[in-house]
């Protein structure tokens, strides 16, 4: 049976599958309940949709031979790395084997004069930071969460610190990825350039695992830093915030980051955190470089800021400040959340232009006013990337409706502006049915990709493309 998105079917599976699977995986292989239940779910709204069986790996060998055997048999498979998706990437609409990765985390090699390193797919960005931190050289792209590698890589994960050093699209060299049919692919080498043949990195990277499931990474490194400094700074309104950062990274300063968090935002902040921040629209901001570029770059946005009505700049007073600073930025998602316990955060995620964020976020903010239920506002503006996280009683449909309202209107006005749907987060199912507005004809190329590399549509199915 050729799996489609338009048939939400869970046969079950075939004894022959099962008999195989257990036979080589023993004990990592899994039809628990509890086991179930847990890859089935990201950390986000989206209902739990469990696969059917789960398998733990420990190499590319092992993730061909689950696919070679899943195709044989028309079953879907579905690559699970920490569980950390927010758009729903992870769930099982119709059954399956669940592939965790999570015990591929190997650091294979670090090649320090080529600034570069081979991980599998189950590394951790904070794994391999800490790894390779004696070195003096680090992994830039920062999401926040307890991300695998190999998940940032399929959903084309940035962060934080994208505005420097770019996305996951930027620091993938080449890959390794298991095909529909079991058969093993490398990408490319690690050269930083190349023009021999289709960019199969660039395909695969941002596919979601639906396309083929990536298994190993060479990435770029960076060095470390000579001079890190952080600083914070209030605003009497989001635009003005929001503007000030546009007009910095138009004036070429190379800022690292550029983070805002609304006054509800801070209000959240405080009270999860015990913080006593001032509760109006803030950036936090960091600068890399050495002692006298990062001092000329944090001079340079004073003075932006100052012009555009900030009340203060607050230098963090130490590393221990400014890594407590990034630890609530990268935890906003658990402290808005706990402004509604029981409730879920239903966080958006659209990117546009950079001379058309600051009206978007304006006019969004409207809606935020207006709605029934708290929702903050943060963004790695320096990127013109924004997230709403809507706090919702999933159990309350009416509250679910009003939140999908505010999404629509809010994805919209993106593409409308030359923007997208998902800056960060991905498509998974939350956002599949904004490809077509977004991408119009191109969704049938897509389309034809997906049919030409996965012919049954065994991965990842349900997901990316909207239904035809």
């Amino acid at each position: 049976m050729n799996v489609q998105p338009s048939s939400l079917t869970r046969p079950p599976l075939p004894e022959a599958l099962t008999a195989a699977l257990s036979a080589r995986f023993g004990d990592r292989f899994s039809r628990r309940p509890a086991d179930l239940e847990a890859h089935g779910r990201g950390e986000s709204y989206h209902s739990a949709q469990p696969p059917q069986a789960v398998c733990r790996v420990a190499s590319t060998d092992e993730v061909a031979a689950i696919v070679t055997l899943c195709a044989a048999h028309r079953v879907p498979v579905i690559p699970f790395g920490a569980g950390t998706s927010l758009e729903g990437h992870v769930t099982a609409p119709y059954g399956g084997v669940c592939i965790d990765l999570g015990g591929m985390n190997r650091i294979v090699a670090v090649r320090a004069g080529d600034l570069d390193v081979t991980v599998e797919a189950g590394v951790t960005r904070q794994q391999l930071n800490t790894h390779l931190r004696d070195q003096g050289l680090f992994f830039p792209v920062d999401p926040g969460a307890e991300c695998t590698l190999g998940g940032m890589a399929a959903t084309r994960a940035s962060g934080t610190n994208a505005v420097r050093y770019g996305t996951m699209r930027e620091n993938v060299i080449s890959l390794t990825a298991v095909m529909a049919d079991g058969t093993i692919v490398r990408s490319g080498g690690r050269a930083r350039k190349s023009s021999a043949g289709y960019d199969l990195t660039r395909l695969l990277v941002g596919s979601e695992g639906t396309l083929g499931i990536i298994t190993e990474l060479t990435l770029r490194l960076y060095g470390i830093p000579e001079a890190v400094s952080a600083a914070t700074c209030t605003f009497p309104d989001i635009a003005s915030a929001v503007g000030s950062v546009i007009m910095a990274i138009q004036c070429g300063i190379p800022v690292a980051r550029a983070e805002l968090l609304d006054a509800r935002t801070i209000q959240a902040v405080n009270r999860h955190f015990k913080a006593t921040f001032e509760e109006l629209p803030t950036l936090f901001f960091e600068f890399h470089g050495t002692p006298a570029g990062v001092e000329e770059q944090a001079r340079q946005v004073q003075d932006i800021v100052s012009a555009s009505g900030s009340g203060d700049f607050h230098w963090a007073s130490g590393q221990e400040e400014a890594n407590r600073l990034w630890h609530i930025r990268h935890n906003v998602h658990y402290a808005v959340q706990g402004m509604r316990p029981g409730a879920q955060v239903w966080s958006t995620d659209v990117c546009v232009p950079l001379s058309q964020l600051t009206d978007l976020v304006r006019i969004t903010q409207d809606d935020v006013m207006a709605a029934s239920f708290f929702i903050s506002t943060v963004g790695h503006v320096g990127d013109g990337n924004f997230h709403l996280g809507l706090i919702v009683d999933p159990k309350n449909p009416d509250e679910l409706a009003e939140a999908a309202a505010i999404n629509d209107r809010l994805v919209k006005r993106a593409i409308a502006l030359d923007g997208t749907a998902t800056g960060e987060h991905g498509v998974g199912v939350g956002k599949r049915k904004f490809m077509e507005l977004e991408h119009g004809a191109g969704v049938a190329v897509m389309r034809a990709l997906k049919q030409a590399l996965d012919p049954l549509g065994i991965l990842n199915p349900g997901k990316v493309l909207p239904d035809a």
